[in-house]
C-alpha cells in the first residue's frame, strides 16, 4: 500500500481502477519526507487535473521504482523527470492561454536562457505549475531526488545534473517579467532569472550555489523596487 495525493493508504489496483480518462502511466513522486513531497510544486499541474500521484518518501523507493515493470499495463512515470504528458487529461475550469501570452513568455524564456546560461539546461513554460512561479525537473534517466540521493556516495560515480527551469506562464510575477524583458529587453529580467532559479532550488531543499551573489541579486532589486 502506498500514501498518495488523494489517500493515505492506496493500493496498485486502486490506482489503476481511478485512472482519469487518456491517462497512460502511474504517476509518483520521491521524497525525503512526506511533508516536502505533499508541498512539492510539481504536483499542481496533477491535482488540478485531479490525477493521483503517489508519493513514495522512502530512500529505497527511489531504486525500486526505476526497475518496475509497472501494474496492469500502465508503467510508473516520476513527475519531476521529462516533460508532463497532461495535454490529453483537461483541467477543472483551466481556460486557454492567448497566443499574445504564449508569445510573451516564449520572449522571456529566451531572455532567462541568456541570462542563466551553463546553471540550467533548459528554460520552459511549464505545463505541472498552477500556483508556483516555477520548479526544477530532469530531463535525463533519473529524477532529482535519485540523483541526490546517489551524489552523497562518491562510489556512485554520479553527479547532479543541470536541472531544466520551468515557469508558470500564468504567474503574476512571471507575466510581470515578461512584459518588463518585452519593453526593457532581456538584460532587464537577469537578477530575476537567477533568483528564481535559487528559489527553485531552495523549494527542493537544496542548497543555493552562491549565496554570496544571490543577497547581492536580491538587494539590488529590492533597491530597484524601492525607488
Amino acid at each position: 500500500r502506498f500514501t498518495s495525493t488523494n489517500s493515505p493508504s492506496v493500493t496498485l489496483r486502486d490506482y489503476i481502477d481511478g485512472l482519469k480518462e487518456n491517462q497512460t502511466a502511474i504517476y509518483y513522486l520521491t521524497a525525503e519526507d512526506s511533508k516536502k513531497a505533499q508541498n512539492s510544486p510539481q504536483l499542481e499541474g496533477y491535482r488540478a487535473r485531479d490525477v493521483e500521484v503517489l508519493l513514495l518518501c522512502d530512500a529505497v523507493d527511489s531504486f525500486w521504482v526505476r526497475t518496475a515493470l509497472g501494474y496492469d499495463g500502465k508503467p510508473f512515470k516520476s513527475v519531476t523527470q521529462g516533460s508532463a504528458d497532461l495535454d490529453l487529461i483537461k483541467a477543472k475550469d483551466k481556460p486557454e492561454k492567448p497566443a499574445e501570452q504564449l508569445a510573451t513568455t516564449a520572449a522571456l524564456v529566451a531572455a532567462m536562457k541568456v541570462a542563466l546560461d551553463d546553471r540550467v539546461s533548459d528554460v520552459r513554460i511549464s505545463k505541472r505549475l498552477t500556483d508556483s512561479a516555477v520548479c526544477l525537473v530532469n530531463d535525463g534517466q533519473m529524477d532529482r531526488n535519485l540523483e541526490r540521493l546517489l551524489s552523497r556516495h562518491k562510489d556512485a560515480g554520479v553527479s547532479v545534473s543541470k536541472p531544466v527551469l520551468e515557469i508558470n506562464a500564468d504567474h503574476a510575477l512571471i507575466a510581470a517579467l515578461a512584459k518588463a524583458a518585452e519593453a526593457k529587453g532581456a538584460e532587464s529580467v537577469s537578477d530575476a532569472a537567477h533568483l528564481l532559479l535559487d528559489q527553485a532550488h531552495v523549494i527542493e531543499g537544496e542548497p543555493i550555489a552562491d549565496p554570496q551573489a544571490f543577497m547581492q541579486r536580491l538587494s539590488a532589486m529590492m533597491t530597484r523596487a524601492m525607488s
